[in-house]
């Protein structure tokens, strides 16, 4: 598989590339409005979602069909190329005959090789760019046998979005970045073109910046952002859109960097660091949980909070193990017993 760089007719070939709008096309007055403040300022292609998966029914599951008329307005006043989300052989045949320029297949879609099979063969013979974003779980091949499936369809102008993995566990993002993945892709595949989704990355406005920035030191080419002219309004992902206003300073504070290096450079070690921090901070959350389930056990059978056997026991093992792993035994013992006192207070507050 020889996958070049996305061709966008029309657009310079500067960095980033940022293609910008709407989660949900909601209705045509908030669609035309929201368009129409992203090309004053600037933006040169306007997303917006037609059909949405939502994980439960009863949702907005978005305006379907009726809103493929908006866009292809929005490209008609504005000038705007326009894209739009596909997970249905049906959807593709709609946002092809809409005349829409580029289409994005979304994480839970990517996750499924028979739905990915079933839009290749819908994409046959279509000559616009096609995004494919990473699945929802952290599979690096299952994200690279999505592209062998539209590449074998024929397709050959293609990219990639990087929007985050989900995980079951209550982290800082709404999906984990896990930056190392799309690093790998990156390695294997040299020219794909890497577009950074920091919407979905961070799931809050105010995770957007720091997420692009980071996005543009490791070198990606580009950025989808939800933009909305009221977020607080929105229908879907109300927490995560910027006013077109925000994304331009957002854009405009962005630093560029052209000597940006491959994973030996400082920043992206550093992004590994901060990467496994969350993971120690994650599992540190779930070890207390855990303490906290053993303090219910121990006050329902009337046992002590403190067994000080165990504890020499735990501390003995946790040194092995630490020397085992080159760790220093002060540094271990600190660490265990700084995870010991904390589980003690977390059974102690039981009683309270």
């Amino acid at each position: 598989m020889e996958i070049k760089k996305l061709v966008l007719k029309g657009l310079e070939a500067n960095r980033p590339i940022v293609i910008a709008g709407p989660c949900s096309a909601e209705s045509r007055e908030q669609v035309m409005q929201t368009a129409t403040e992203l090309a004053e300022k600037g933006i040169k292609i306007f997303r917006a979602g037609i059909w949405k998966p939502r994980t439960k029914p009863g949702g907005f599951e978005g305006i379907g069909a009726v809103g493929l008329p908006w866009l292809k307005e929005v490209k008609e006043k504005t000038g705007m190329m326009v894209a739009t989300e596909v997970a249905t052989p049906a959807h593709v045949l709609e946002a092809i005959k809409a005349g829409i320029d580029l289409l994005w297949i979304g994480a839970r879609t990517a996750a499924n090789p028979f739905a990915m099979q079933e839009l290749a063969d819908a994409l046959k013979g279509v000559d616009i760019p096609i995004l494919l974003k990473n699945p929802v779980n952290p599979d690096l091949e299952l994200w690279i046998g999505g592209l062998e499936r539209l590449y074998n369809a024929g397709l050959t102008n293609l990219g990639v979005i990087h929007r985050g993995f989900s995980s079951y566990d209550k982290k800082i993002y709404r999906n984990a970045p896990l930056w190392h993945i799309p690093i790998e892709l990156k390695r294997r595949y040299p020219e794909i073109t890497i577009i950074c989704d920091p919407s979905h990355i961070g799931g809050a406005r105010e995770l957007v910046a720091p997420i692009a920035q980071q996005a543009m030191d490791l070198n990606f080419d580009g950025l989808i952002i939800e933009s909305h002219c009221n977020p607080d309004c929105a229908l879907s992902d109300a927490k995560q859109q910027l006013t077109p206003a925000v994304l331009d300073y957002t854009l405009n504070m962005l630093v560029i960097r052209d000597n940006v290096q491959t994973t030996e450079n400082l920043s992206v070690l550093r992004k590994q660091i901060d990467e496994l921090d969350e993971q120690l901070l994650t599992l540190l959350a779930k070890r207390m949980r855990i303490s906290q389930e053993i303090g219910t056990y121990k006050l329902e059978h009337n046992m002590p909070v403190l067994q000080s056997g165990r504890y020499d026991q735990l501390l003995k093992s946790r040194q092995d193990m630490g020397s085992k792993l080159n760790l220093s035994g002060e540094f271990v013992d600190s660490i265990v017993k700084a995870i010991h006192e904390e589980s003690v207070r977390v059974q102690l507050d039981l009683k309270k």
